[in-house]
């Protein structure tokens, strides 16, 4: 999802001791060993954002209380995450052919970014190019790397530019991010398309002949049901929630949860919009002065990035951000479970992009979700659907309306 950099929680370490962390479940063994025979994909992280830092590495051990960030190599052993959809995320800006050009190469710039990491890291990262990929990756000990986009918006009034994002290992694809742009209404802006625009519409043709699943988080309702009524494969929300649980615009209610199950498609349930929180205002207005001097596109050199973090561990210290906690986590994931069933659901926390609750603070808490499953009933043939069974049956899906495209077109030549 991708907060402005300000926006990001404040991952301020939160005692065990907690009444917030109380039920909180530390992992048995048993609950551990489960964790670890599964394959485990987060479909949405931001961590490309993290790669552009001066001096920060992949593979060294962060913390999450010194500089924000939520994942890198050893948090992902220490969490048994395997991989998953790393983010070409770009903030949306005007809709002029200026910056749209921009925008396309800072995309381009992102995307090189997560193939240079690979590249640099061999022993620890793969590239995965279709859902069978995954499986053999993680077997050979290292993290599976697929590549998202999160907001379209760099494709400009040409949805074929999705197909050289696609050679680079794009399969997971949004329309819009947190304002409406050409390809369709977001849910936190005011509509133009009421729904997907004629330009969306293309795009999502163009996906399924590529096998990119088609991502409706950030997009409105009314994109959903366009993108359910046209799309000739399962459809995924890479990063969304339950409005049952917590009435937000970015999250959807239980009629689209139903309807995007018996499309076959997936919610992934993420950790930032699951209670509704008040902050103090004074702390906003901070935050905002921050982003000011330091926009989240802005690549800062080490001099600005530390006193960046200076200031906003001054802000964390002065006006303390309200937090939701690991049971509001769990109340979205259970509540998406009940009502779209456990072929349904998946998990993508929008971690490094505004993820994170008390008590699952980075990826290195993941098997607490895991063992709160396993505590709730679900079997671990459950737990391995959730993990990554579900989103890689779209995938496998996608790609399978892409053979028959291709098939069609061949014998009509």
């Amino acid at each position: 999802m991708r907060f402005p950099r300000p926006a990001i929680a404040a991952l301020v370490a939160m005692s065990l001791a907690s009444p917030a962390l109380a039920d909180v479940p530390l992992p048995t063994k048993a609950e551990r060993a489960v964790h670890e025979r599964a394959l485990t994909l987060d479909t949405h992280l931001d961590t490309p954002a993290s790669l552009v830092l001066p001096g920060w590495s992949i593979t060294q051990r962060h913390s999450v209380r010194d500089d924000y960030t939520q994942v890198d190599v050893p948090r992902m052993i220490a969490g048994g995450l395997d991989g998953g959809f790393w983010a070409i995320y770009t903030p949306q800006g005007p809709l002029d052919p200026a910056s749209t050009r921009a925008a396309r190469d800072y995309a381009f710039a992102r995307a090189v970014a997560i193939h240079a990491m690979v590249a640099a890291h061999p022993e620890a990262f793969a590239l995965a190019d279709k859902a069978a990929d995954a499986a053999p990756i993680a077997a050979s000990g290292r993290r599976v790397v697929y590549l998202s986009i999160e907001n379209a918006w760099p494709l400009g009034d040409d949805p074929t530019l999705l197909q050289a994002f696609h050679a680079l290992g794009v399969r997971i694809s949004g329309f819009a991010h947190f304002r409406t742009n050409q390809f369709a209404d977001s849910s936190t802006d005011a509509p133009k398309w009421d729904g997907l625009s004629p330009a969306g519409v293309q795009l999502l043709a163009e996906m399924n002949r590529l096998g990119v699943v088609a991502d409706l988080s950030h997009s409105s309702d009314a994109a959903l049901d366009d993108a359910l009524r046209l799309s000739k494969a399962p459809i995924l929300l890479s990063h969304s929630g339950c409005k049952a649980v917590y009435d937000h615009p970015r999250n959807i209610d239980d009629a689209h949860l139903r309807a995007l199950a018996a499309q076959g498609g997936v919610i992934q349930i993420n950790s930032v919009y699951v209670k509704k929180l008040v902050q103090d205002p004074q702390r906003k207005a901070a935050l905002d002065a921050l982003e000011q001097r330091y926009p989240e596109h802005r690549t800062l050199s080490a001099a600005e990035r530390a006193d960046y973090l200076a200031q906003r561990h001054a802000i964390d210290r002065q006006w303390p951000e309200a937090r939701a906690g690991f049971d509001d986590f769990m109340a979205n994931l259970r509540h998406a479970l009940t009502v779209a069933g456990v072929d349904h659901v998946g998990i993508g926390m929008d971690w490094d992009g505004g993820g994170g609750v008390a008590g699952l603070e980075d990826v290195a808490d993941l098997p607490k979700v895991t063992a709160a499953l396993l505590r709730a009933g679900y079997s671990e043939a459950d737990v391995d659907k959730i993990w990554s069974g579900n989103v890689l049956r779209v995938l496998t899906a996608a790609e399978a309306e892409s053979a028959r495209e291709r098939a069609g077109a061949a014998t009509a030549q």
